[in-house]
This record gives C-alpha cells, structure tokens and sequence, in this order.
C-alpha cells in the first residue's frame, strides 16, 4: 500500500531517496483538505484564472485545490464536509453528492424525500425612531415556529423610559419593562412555542413617554418546516 486509505497521502518508502518529495506531497494533500472551505460549488468550469491556495467544488462533485500552479483533483468520499464561503453554507457529502447542512444563522434536517426541519435566527438592526411604536422591516418566517426573540440596545433609546416587544397582535409577547440604556437585553421565550401563519413583524412598543431614537439589534428563534419534494 503506497498511500493512506482515506485522504491517499502517499508513505515514505524504505530507502527512498528524496524523502522531502514525498512529505512536501502529503503536507500539500493535507493543506488543501483539513478544515476545507472552497469559494464555491461550481456550475461550470474551473476559473481560468486562479489563486494559489484556490479550492472548489466542481461540476462533477471532486474538490479541487490549485496547488503550486496547477489544479489538483481529490475524490471525496461520505462524510466529506466542506464550507461554501459564496453562499455561507456547511456542505456534506452521502457518497453521492454534496448537500447543505447548515448555513449562517440556520441548521437543517433533511429527510430522504426532500422534507426539511430548520432551525433558524433571523437578526437585524431597527431603528426604532419616533412614535408610540414601529415594526422591523425583518420578519418571522410564514409558519413559523417561534421559540422566542432576544435583543440587545446598540444605541440608547430615548424619549421612553423602558420598551416593550412582541407583535402587532401581542405587544408584550416577548417582553416588556425592558432597559432603555445602551447594553441593555431582552430573552423573551414564547410562553409555548408559537406558529405564526403569515410574515409578520417584531414590534417595539413604548413605555412611559414615545420614542424620539434609539436602535436595537433582534434576534428571532424559530423553527421552519418544508415537505417532501419526492
């Protein structure tokens, strides 16, 4: 057996002359897949113009690294997980082909028909500006499951001498007599887990006078379902 089973990085052989050729080879090997991240999953050929260090999944599902001026081609094999930095995805491979795992702010389980379970945040910055109340341009999810929302004052909110937050239906679902200082935070869990049927918004309620500025940065916890596609 000239190299390892798995990642094929080749052995030093008895009296071998040029040892370094053969360590240069396998460090390389392990280089380009340890802790692997490509730029993408490609749809069409590799690009012309590459980087040393360059890594891609490519149309026919290989890893390909450019390794001192040259593309190199790996097989993976199951369990093979790699980091799709254009679309912020943890990609796995079944033997088969790729499929994502997990991407930035979500984990998702796949079923054998195509059904998924997503365990999601859904964040961003409000400004909650001037008035009695207002609602974040970001949304829970259409049937969404919501566990709870989170939140953290970035910037202190003033006019008001405490807030509440919830939705247009419940102001006060996730909290209320909330700080209005900067650093202030909220947990608020769902008393039980609550579905929502349609894209509804996080509302900022005033306490003790209106707003007149202030943002808040939110985090909403929830759970997405999707059916088999097969």
């Amino acid at each position: 057996m000239s190299d390892t089973f798995h990642l094929e990085l080749p052995f030093l052989e008895a009296s071998q002359a040029q040892k370094h050729v053969t360590v240069n080879e396998a460090l390389r090997r392990l280089d380009a897949l340890l802790h692997l991240s490509v730029a993408s999953q490609l749809t069409a050929p590799l690009p012309a113009a590459p980087a040393e260090g360059d890594r891609y999944i490519t149309e026919t599902g290989d890893v390909a690294a450019f390794i001192d001026g040259a593309w190199v081609h790996f097989t993976p094999k199951p369990g093979w997980r790699a980091w799709n930095e254009a679309t912020d995805t943890l990609l796995v491979h079944d033997g088969y082909g790729w499929s994502p795992l997990s991407s930035a702010g979500s984990f998702t389980f796949f079923g054998a028909s195509g059904a998924e379970t997503k365990l999601t945040i859904v964040q961003g910055e409000h400004e909650v500006g001037t008035g009695a109340s207002s609602d974040t341009s970001f949304v829970i999810p259409d049937r969404a499951i919501v566990f709870g929302v989170t939140g953290l004052v970035t910037e202190a909110i003033t006019g008001a001498t405490s807030w509440k937050l919830g939705v247009a239906a419940d102001p006060v679902r996730y909290g209320n007599s909330i700080g209005v200082a900067s650093g202030s935070t909220v947990i608020g869990p769902s008393g039980t887990p609550t579905a929502y049927y349609g894209a509804t918004a996080i509302r900022v309620t005033a306490e003790g006078g209106s707003f007149t500025g202030g943002k808040v940065r939110l985090a909403i916890h929830c759970l997405e379902m999707s059916g088999p596609s097969a």
